[in-house]
Formats: C-alpha cells, sequence, structure tokens
C-alpha cells in the first residue's frame, strides 16, 4: 500500500514515523510539503520521498492523507484533485467536514480523523468517521493508519468529531495547563524548580497508567487516595469551593462550540 501527505508537519511526521517503526517501506511514503527545510528533516529521518507541491506521483497512491491546517484545506484539495487516481482520503485537518472535502474533491472514499498531541510520542488517541457506504477495508486501513501513533475509536455520527476534538483533541492543553498548576504550587512550597517539575510530570504519568490498567472509574480511584480528614480532602474542598471542575466542564463545552463554528466557516463556499 502507498501512502501520501499532503502537509508535512508534526502531526504528519509522527504518523510517518509510526508507519516506519511498524515495519511500512520509505518507498511507500510520499510526503508534499512546501517548506523545504521540513522536506530535508522528513528525507533525513526516515528516507522518504518529499515534493514540493502535488504532481504525477500522487496518482499512485492508495491512501492519502491531508495533514495540513484546516484554513488551507480547501486550496490543499484544489491543487491535489487533478493528480489523484482513487485513493482513500483520509483528513486530520479540524473542523473540516467530511460532505466538504468531498465536494471540493469530488470523491467520497473520505475518513474524518482528529487525532492528538500525544501522537507525537505514539501514545495517542484518535477519533474516527468513515462516510457512508465506505467498505470494510477503507475503514480498516484509516484506523491501522491511524493505530501507528496509538488508541483509536470510530464514531458513527459526524458531529460527534466536534466533542472529540473538545474532549482528546484539546485535551493535552487542559493536561500541560493542571501540570503548570501543580508545578507551581510546588514551586511556592519552596520545592526547587526540577524537583517540582519532576513531582508535577510522573505524577500524571502515573496516575494515567493506574486509571489506564486499573480500569477503574476515576471518581473511585480519586476516592481511594481520599482519606477522611486528612490532606488530599482539604485540598479538593478548596478545589471545588473555586469551581476547578466546573470550570473545566464548560471549559471543554466552549471549545466544542468553537469546534462546531469553526466547521461551519471552513466549509462555506
Amino acid at each position: 500500500m502507498k501512502i501520501a501527505f499532503i502537509g508535512g508537519g508534526n502531526m504528519a511526521r509522527a504518523i510517518v514515523g509510526g508507519l516506519a517503526a511498524k515495519g511500512i517501506r520509505a518507498s511507500d511514503l510520499l510526503v508534499v510539503e512546501i517548506d523545504g527545510a521540513a522536506r530535508l528533516r522528513l528525507i533525513a529521518e526516515f528516507g522518504v520521498a518529499a515534493i514540493e507541491g502535488p504532481g504525477a506521483a500522487l496518482a499512485e497512491a492508495d491512501v492519502l492523507v491531508f495533514a495540513v491546517k484546516p484554513q488551507q484545506m480547501r486550496e490543499a484539495a484544489a491543487a491535489a484533485a487533478p493528480f489523484l487516481g482513487d485513493p482513500l482520503v483520509v483528513t486530520i485537518a479540524a473542523g473540516i467536514r467530511a460532505a466538504d472535502l468531498a465536494r471540493w474533491l469530488s470523491r467520497k472514499r473520505i475518513v474524518r480523523a482528529m487525532p492528538n498531541t500525544p501522537a507525537l510520542v505514539h501514545a495517542g488517541i484518535t477519533g474516527l468517521y468513515a462516510m457512508p457506504g465506505l467498505g470494510a477495508d477503507d475503514r480498516q486501513a484509516a484506523e491501522d493508519l491511524l493505530a501507528a501513533v496509538g488508541s483509536t475509536l470510530w464514531f458513527e455520527r459526524e458531529e460527534d468529531l466536534d466533542a472529540v476534538t473538545a474532549v482528546s483533541g484539546s485535551g493535552p492543553a487542559y493536561v500541560f495547563y493542571a501540570m503548570e498548576a501543580l508545578e507551581e504550587a510546588a514551586r511556592e512550597l519552596g520545592l526547587a524548580e526540577g524537583a517540582s517539575r519532576s513531582l508535577a510530570l510522573w505524577t500524571f504519568v502515573g496516575a494515567a497508567k493506574l486509571a489506564i490498567e486499573r480500569g477503574e472509574d476515576p471518581a473511585r480511584l480519586r476516592a481511594q487516595v481520599t482519606s477522611k480528614g486528612g490532606t488530599t480532602e482539604r485540598a479538593l474542598q478548596v478545589m471545588e469551593e473555586r469551581g476547578v471542575k466546573a470550570g473545566l466542564v464548560e471549559g471543554v463545552k466552549a471549545a466544542h462550540e468553537r469546534s462546531r463554528e469553526l466547521g461551519e466557516a471552513f466549509g462555506r463556499e
């Protein structure tokens, strides 16, 4: 299977790296990237073919991945369309509706994917949506592609990807925000900068690993750490009084609404 990428930024590089780690041959990968320095990095790191703009080589692609910014998608689709055979198209551009991309490309073998930045270390989670009528082989090809950088989940309603964007797409930023706060608190309590960061980061790593391996409700795991009258209970009482959880929930809802707004804006004629 030959896979081509339109865009060679961080997420494309992550997927290319994941595919290489799974044994996909460099000769079966092609990246279209306008930036010369980015092309050289891709060639040096993975040995793939990297070209400046769409051309005849795209006709050989079995899978075409659009990995450009949402505001660049219509232009990128228009530039690539004349050179395509009949590839499965996978888009990882947030907010771009499948129907809009289908209209720009005049084809319907399309899967929308919403990965997140932990894909850069092959620990991402990607939400997937297939246009109606897409065959099982195409769905499997899209799943295999994104599984190279983490876990995958299929959604049968495209509008659910707006929620995926708000929860897991933007989610790493929420986690980093909480990490910042925990590290800041540690420094204010007199701990050295290096120790503060290590304690904050590894607490998140360990807590996530525990939640995944135990498979228990996070609320239950939180309760197990919260002794009555203890330090954790006191901290959580203050956080509840300050509306920390409610603020996070409302923030995610705001991100969801913004994803819907952007999807509508990008798809306008």
